[in-house]
């Protein structure tokens, strides 16, 4: 028996994967079974197993892309959510983890690239956010929010729940007119001018990505309020002053451990007496890991997404208070759903963009993305850290109450 055959019999249980390939009779792992996909695939070159055997992730992932596994009943996203709901985390299998070989490679990989210097950050964020305007036009919302939407109903469209993310994160900053802000990873400024709009408050982002920074500057001159909200190309280890709060929505997976301590201390240096920090990022709702290959080589080379432990370890010893810490477990996953969905609806005008390869790509991202908060062990944290015991509230009452105002405001 192939390795491929004796790898897909342990992994498809329930719901049925059907593998044609040369030379090979077609073979059907798996049971037909309510709520788990029907899958067939073929590969269409020598090889393709090995490859998906030695590491699931990035085998498939370049089998797909460079079209040696072609889809022939269900999408990518089928076939990914066949095997990772075959295995999911709470089990702890780990049917779909690369091989040991490749694993200690990985992981000594990982502790090599924990040395995240200024440069590399650069030139790590350009790798991603620097792509085409027009590519984040066609998947994400009108604000382009790229980050965890919040559904306070999971059938909420993608607007919707982006317009409520905004505001849940406004609601736990606690602003006060006349206050000033601090974005960290700004985006393309959608969340600064929220803020701004929303509360009256002066806010400064700061982002590596040059891109970006265009898409910001040009929105808050068209809003007429350049002059209240903000933009630098700088990085956040060289930002001076102090401001009454800060905020970080999905920067902090850049920041590479070995700098969480640092990073947190420049947030408490950069805080008021009676400042609060919110910071919202992915994590692993288990122990520390590392990054999977195929993330790293292709869609977010030196991110990494932390433990909860590692957060923690990361603002211990600050003296920063933490007042509250919210885990996001399916958020993110409805979330993908919809940027795939809208990925898969632009198809033509992506692949004009850069080719096929790109857009093959970029569906398995999206697709692997949404099956590990599915199914995996990815959720969201929302940590809120503040330099004053009393800097908010003691009960979570006013964040429903701020939620409620900025909603209908």
């Amino acid at each position: 028996m192939a390795l491929i055959d004796l790898f897909l019999s342990r992994a498809v249980k329930r719901g049925t994967l059907t593998l044609h390939r040369p030379d090979v009779p077609a073979r059907t792992f798996g049971t037909s079974e309510a709520g788990f996909p029907d899958v067939t695939i073929r590969f269409t070159a020598k090889g393709v197993g090995r490859a998906i055997v030695s590491d699931p992730g990035l085998g498939a992932a370049e089998a797909f892309m460079d079209g040696r596994l072609v889809m022939e009943q269900g999408d990518i996203r089928d076939l990914v959510a066949l095997l990772t709901s075959n295995d999911p985390w709470e089990q702890g299998r780990s049917a779909l983890a690369a091989s040991r070989l490749r694993r200690a490679v990985g992981a000594a990989a990982h502790r090599f690239g924990r040395i995240n210097m200024e440069r590399a950050s650069k030139r790590n964020v350009a790798h991603h956010y620097d792509l085409s305007d027009r590519l984040y036009d066609l998947f994400l919302d009108a604000d382009r929010q790229y980050s965890c939407a919040y559904f306070t109903d999971p059938a909420n469209s993608l607007e919707q729940a982006q317009a409520d993310k905004k505001a849940h994160i406004a609601a736990k900053l606690a602003l006060k007119p006349g206050m000033t802000v601090l974005d960290i990873g700004c985006g393309w400024g959608g969340m600064a001018l929220y803020l701004h709009q929303k509360t009256g408050a002066e806010v400064l982002g700061v982002t590596l990505s040059e891109e970006q920074l265009k898409v910001a500057r040009r929105r808050a001159q068209e809003a007429g309020v350049a002059d209240k909200v903000r933009f630098e190309l700088i990085d956040y280890r060289k930002v001076m002053g102090q401001f009454d709060r800060i905020v970080s929505v999905g920067m902090f997976e850049h920041v590479g451990v070995k700098h969480y301590r640092a990073f947190f201390g420049k947030c408490r240096e950069l805080l008021a007496d009676d400042g609060v920090m919110l910071m919202h990022t992915i994590g692993r709702m288990g122990v520390p890991g590392v990054t999977d290959e195929f993330t790293l080589k292709y869609i977010f080379p030196g991110g990494y997404n932390p433990a909860l432990s590692e957060i923690v370890r990361g603002y211990e010893g600050t003296r920063l208070f933490p007042t509250d810490i919210e885990v996001l477990r399916l958020h993110y996953s409805w979330t993908l759903d919809h940027w795939y969905d809208r990925t898969v609806a632009a198809k033509d005008a992506i692949v004009a963009l850069y080719d096929e390869r790109f857009y093959n790509m970029w569906t398995f991202y999206l697709a692997g993305a949404a099956a590990a908060f599915r199914h995996g062990g990815l959720c969201n944290y929302q940590v809120q850290l503040t330099k004053g015991r009393m800097s908010v509230p003691v009960t979570r009452d006013y964040i429903y109450e701020e939620e409620r105002r900025l909603r209908s405001a």
